[in-house]
């Protein structure tokens, strides 16, 4: 059926369903046709435009095959070049630089992400590839005077996968016919495995006893039994065979495809000549079953894994409701979200979903931040509150003002980083990535000279079928899996618990950390000041005092009238006038009091001195947080003593650390007397105040000069360069965007005690990564020479590969579990 005969609920371009209520028309020969998205709107509209709509008339294709056309079609393949297009999934840098989020099809192990990732770098033009293993994103930046999204687009499908621009919808529709593929070739090999077999037990226990006409009936019955394992089940591991023959390299299919095609041969072979012997069309169903049972779970664990990244990316909606006359009528349209700007005026209702970064103009509600910041209870806001793109409103309507849209959220922001985290290749996969590559390659070589010696010492029939139990057996599907499975378990978990890893190499740097270096102000404690003692002179009662600096105070924006300000308010009502703000001094005001108007100032000890004369000995303090003063021509009045709230969540976590062994030091730029006062009674083992930042970047590259392993934990600009240079960083959430763009670990939810728990997340992974590897390594160190000997049938070896592959995949899981 084409698709000018597609149903009038589902996507003329795509196929797929459309939205109840959505009116996006596609104008196509007179006709108007509908669309699911502006996305398919606008390709669609573009290829008619381009004098490209005959493609709709020979498109044949179903929904999630049409989303790209095929390659020979350049010139539709060219429409993804177009300004209009690309707005939907485009975001363009500085200069030239353009980045787009691509969904990729095909992929079937960690093998394929490094060839995508190392033919895309080999094209001109392409600045990154960062592919995403567990969630098959790939994030690609490129120069667009050197190279077009078109030709990147050509590339991976010449390198023999499918890339489309991404789209959650689309890409979880993908996904399930993936997944329904790789079921349904595994029942087609299941089946055929249990009838193959109940031919050939009869062969093996009665051959003596079976007439030679019924037992020849057996063989051809289970060698054409076992053809739809060799043409359907078995085809991901020839093409994926045939792919890496093409980009001249040997990948982990390479050894399995040669493995089933010897196996079925020689079983052919043997029996076009007649020959008992050498008839082994059970073990090819068999290892072929095994095989695909273990790359589907492996893919089940895999997506596993990714959840977490997935469930960011979805949960921005697709639709919202705007309010284009607000504030004169309040009158609400549905608007697409792809194609919101900043300024605009949403109206976010009870139970919908934020769909853009804003400050709430009107209303007061409770959303739910837990997919963003691990935090599980709801968060209050009211009028001149910001709000965050994928937050949960559980409450109240909320008109919000659009502040950040698209690519530019907070929640955009994070899903790059964990997919930047997640495509970045610590040492530890480089080098397992580098081993599996080399190791397919000397596999085949002692697979030809085991063949050869086995041949020369037996015959070639006894020859091909040890050959093929080594090449099965020792597939190094587990190597490859070994880190990248437990790093995507673990970064997954840890962005649960309200931790964003936005580089792949912090977890296998965190465990290896002997120093923590911590920032002061916004770090270990709020950054807010309080106030913690008020003195009072005497006849001046505490109401008395809080009602006048509150009075006085309550025009200015300083961080000291903000502390005096949240006092609670006394009983007394007073009037003030005149005011006077003499800047980095204090505020002056008449005050009438008891129907006389009298002369009061807040501020400094020298500015309220100028009015009230000698400061009284009980009223002098030398407090590390800052003092404020009042006072009148009477004498001063009292002094409110400040200080910097620390975070109550500190001790706990600095004591968790020290059990763990680390060493702890304050590095601050504030004074002396402020870091000493916030260190008292912490277990800290060193601290250094009135830092500058180049002060503090000496002071880290000293410690690592002394072969200490450091992590750095900030939130200010001037922290940017250090959190750069320790061997690893955290930047809390609240922190400057630049902080956070030069740190290697984000905390989401701003609760400190979740940094021990990081890195005794960090370690775990590293003992769970030894494991693999050890158990990856030792596996194939045994079976190797055994296989080569002769011990291992290749339903045994297929057994083992599978089970090896999967006992790293199922260790790996632990890392989501939350650690007792």
């Amino acid at each position: 059926m084409s698709h000018t005969e597609a149903q009038a609920d589902t996507c003329f371009h795509c196929g797929l369903p459309v939205p109840e209520g959505l009116d996006m028309p596609i104008e196509f020969e007179g006709a108007a046709h509908p669309a699911c998205c502006a996305g398919c709107q606008a390709v669609a509209q573009s290829i008619i435009a381009a004098g490209l709509g005959s493609y709709y008339h020979r498109r044949t294709a179903e929904a999630e095959q049409a989303v790209l056309p095929p390659p020979e079609m350049l010139a539709q393949l060219k429409l993804y070049d177009l300004p209009d297009v690309q707005a939907e999934f485009v975001e363009a840098k500085e200069g030239n630089e353009r980045e787009a989020v691509l969904m990729l099809g095909g992929v079937t192990c960690a093998a394929c992400v490094w060839l995508i990732e190392q033919q895309l770098l080999r094209l001109p033009g392409v600045l990154r590839a960062e592919i995403n293993y567990s969630t098959l994103r790939a994030r690609v930046a490129w120069d667009n005077s050197q190279a077009a999204l078109s030709d990147i687009l050509l590339r991976v499908r010449q390198s023999g996968y499918e890339a489309s621009p991404y789209d959650a919808r689309r890409m979880e529709t993908q996904a399930a016919a993936e997944r329904k593929q790789a079921l349904t070739r595994l029942w087609v090999a299941g089946l055929s495995m249990m009838q193959v077999m109940m031919y050939v037990v009869p062969t093996y226990l009665y051959a003596g006893e079976i007439e030679p006409r019924f037992l020849w009936m057996l063989h051809w019955a289970s060698m054409l039994l076992t053809l739809p394992v060799l043409f359907y089940s078995a085809v991901p591991f020839f093409k994926g065979a045939w792919r890496d023959w093409k980009n001249r390299r040997a990948g982990m299919d390479t050894p399995v495809a040669v493995s089933i095609a010897a196996a079925f041969s020689g079983s052919l072979l043997a029996l076009l000549q007649g020959r008992e012997e050498g008839i082994y069309f059970d073990s090819v169903s068999m290892f072929v079953f095994l095989l695909l049972g273990g790359r589907y779970l492996e893919q089940l664990a895999r997506r596993k894994a990714g959840d977490a990244s997935e469930r960011l990316v979805k949960l921005v909606p697709a639709f919202c409701h705007r309010l284009p006359d607000y504030p004169d009528m309040e009158r609400a349209e549905e608007a697409v979200v792809a194609k919101l700007a900043a300024g605009e005026v949403l109206l976010v209702k009870p139970g919908e979903v934020v769909p853009a970064d804003g400050v709430v103009l009107a209303g007061e509600s409770e959303l739910n931040e837990a997919m963003l910041s691990g935090e599980s209870l709801p968060v209050p806001k009211a009028a001149g509150d910001a709000v965050t793109a994928g937050t949960l409103n559980g409450g109240s309507p909320l008109v919000v003002r659009v502040e950040q849209a698209g690519s530019q959220t907070r929640l955009s922001h994070i899903v790059r980083l964990l997919d930047r985290a997640l495509a970045e290749k610590p040492r530890m996969v480089e080098l397992a990535d580098r081993y599996a590559a080399w190791f397919v390659g000397a596999l085949l070589l002692l697979s030809a000279l085991v063949f050869a010696g086995w041949a020369w010492y037996a015959d070639a029939q006894t020859a091909l079928w040890i050959t093929v139990s080594l090449l099965v057996a020792t597939c190094p599907c587990a190597l490859s899996l070994a880190t990248p499975a437990a790093l995507a378990a673990s970064t997954g978990h840890l962005a649960g618990e309200g931790v964003l890893i936005s580089r792949g190499h912090s977890l296998e740097t965190l465990a290896r950390v002997d120093t923590v270096v911590l920032d002061k102000t916004g770090t270990l404690t709020t950054g807010r000041l309080a106030v913690c003692a008020i003195r009072t002179a005497e006849g001046v009662s505490r109401d008395l005092a809080v009602a006048l600096a509150q009075l006085l105070e309550r025009q200015s924006e300083h961080p000291a009238a903000r502390a005096i300000a949240g006092l609670p308010a006394g009983p007394l009502k007073l009037e003030a006038e005149n005011y006077v703000n003499r800047a980095g001094h204090g505020i002056g005001a008449q005050v009438r009091q008891d129907g006389r108007l009298e002369q009061w100032r807040i501020g400094r000890a020298d500015y309220v001195a100028e009015l009230s004369g000698r400061l009284p000995e009980n009223l002098q303090a030398e407090h590390a947080g800052g003092a404020v003063y009042l006072g009148s021509r009477q004498g001063f009045a009292a002094v409110f003593l400040l200080q910097d709230q620390m975070k109550p969540e500190v001790p706990a976590m600095l004591a968790e650390w020290k059990r763990q062994g680390l060493s702890l030091l304050l590095l601050s730029g504030d004074r002396q007397a402020a870091a000493d006062a916030v260190a008292a009674g912490l277990p800290l083992d060193a601290v250094r105040a009135e830092a500058t930042p180049e002060d503090k970047l000496a002071y880290v590259q000293d410690l690592q000069a002394k072969g200490h392993k450091v992590l750095m934990v900030g939130d200010g600009i001037n922290d940017a360069p250090v959190l750069a240079q320790a061997d690893v960083s955290v930047a809390v959430a609240e922190g400057a965007d630049v902080a956070r763009e030069g740190a290697d670990v984000l905390l989401l939810n701003g609760n400190m005690r979740t940094l021990p728990y990081l890195t005794a997340q960090a370690r775990r992974t590293a003992w769970i990564v030894r494991e693999n590897l050890w158990w990856a390594a030792g596996y194939n160190l045994v079976m190797v020479p055994l296989a080569a000997a002769g011990f291992v049938t290749p339903w045994l070896a297929a057994l083992g590969m599978s089970l090896s592959s999967l006992l790293v995949s199922a260790n790996a899981l632990r890392l989501l579990q939350r650690a007792k």
